[in-house]
């Protein structure tokens, strides 16, 4: 009957258990000082004589009297179950990923090259969050939705490992990609609203200018982070001969002011990622920036015992009035 998980309302009652003990003594005690006093010279002829139900009973009725005062004892301390929960409320932040999925992202100045490192971290990044609605941009000559905002980061991550170089037209259309994440969060009732743009190169296609979107995105109050991607110099990129796949170093041209600008003027920041490393480390300190608050409020509720207690010691009271009224009945 026993459950850990039982606890008090009253429990200063629980010290009247104390006195059961005493009771006890007294009990057995008062017994002997009652029992006759004999004196036989032998008890040889009572040797085969077996005891008697009510002699092995006789101790039953005070055995009874003892649990009915400890189970009412423990009624009135009320003892209760209880059980917790919690309530948890989110503040979710909506987060567009705009990923620069041009020819040059094949570079190999990161392993295995440029966009599989991307890929990589971000993945990592998506499997980090738990409460936030994330989509995913990506764009070269053109840009596009390749997932729009969603809390099943299962589909995000299965789309996210399809894209490769070659989805669309070559070129790098960075303000066209600011527009496209831009449609997809000015609906947003998010708390945040965040985008992520990775590039490693200039804005050279498009019919809307880097500074002209990143304004839009100011104007609806989206903060942007932006990362360029590339090492110092030159860079190892791949190309195809009819002696098969040669390497030519091409500069790293990345337009730092420009990134810098458009994350000035939505309250965002500027990133230079050069190797593998770097670029998980900017992906984690946007990741440590941009958390969801989460409140938890943690609840318990109780079930009263004390009717169960007090129905067992009327029972066990019952019980006893029962045996000493027939197998027990005294004759006068």
């Amino acid at each position: 009957m026993w459950n850990p998980d039982i606890t008090f309302a009253s429990p200063m009652f629980l010290y009247g258990l104390l006195a059961i003990p005493l009771l006890v003594y007294w009990y057995i005690r008062r017994y002997r000082e009652q029992a006759a006093d004999l004196r036989y010279s032998t008890l040889a002829p009572f040797a085969g004589m077996k005891p008697t139900l009510r002699e092995r009973l006789r101790h039953l009725p005070f055995g009874l009297r003892m649990a009915v005062v400890a189970l009412l004892i423990v009624a009135l301390a009320r003892p209760q179950t209880s059980s917790s929960g919690q309530n948890v409320y989110t503040e979710g932040i909506d987060i567009a990923m705009l990923l620069d999925i041009s020819g040059s992202m094949l570079a190999e100045d990161f392993s295995p090259n440029r966009i599989e490192a991307a890929k990589a971290v971000a993945q990592d990044f998506i499997d980090g969050r738990s409460h936030d609605r994330i989509g995913l941009v990506i764009f070269a000559g053109q840009s596009f939705t390749q997932c729009p905002m969603t809390l099943d980061y299962r589909v995000l991550k299965n789309l996210l490992r399809q894209v490769r170089p070659g989805m669309v037209e070559d070129g790098t259309a960075i303000g066209m990609a600011i527009a496209q994440g831009v449609n997809r969060l000015k609906d947003s009732k998010a708390r945040s609203r965040v985008m992520i743009l990775l590039t490693d190169g200039v804005n050279n296609r498009g019919e809307i200018d880097p500074i002209t979107a990143s304004q839009i995105a100011q104007s609806f109050g989206i903060r942007m982070y932006t990362i360029g991607v590339g090492t110092i110099g030159e860079a190892p990129y791949p190309v195809q001969t009819p002696f098969g796949i040669r390497y030519q170093n091409m500069p790293v041209d990345v337009d730092e002011k420009t990134l810098e600008q458009i994350a000035t003027m939505t309250g965002g920041e500027y990133f230079r990622a050069t190797n593998n490393r770097a670029l998980k480390e900017i992906y984690a300190q946007i990741d440590s920036m941009e958390k969801t608050r989460i409140e938890v409020r943690a609840y318990r509720s109780y079930t009263e015992l004390f009717y169960t207690w007090a129905g067992l010691g009327l029972l066990m009271l019952l019980v006893e009035f029962t045996v000493r009224g027939t197998v027990l009945r005294k004759l006068p």
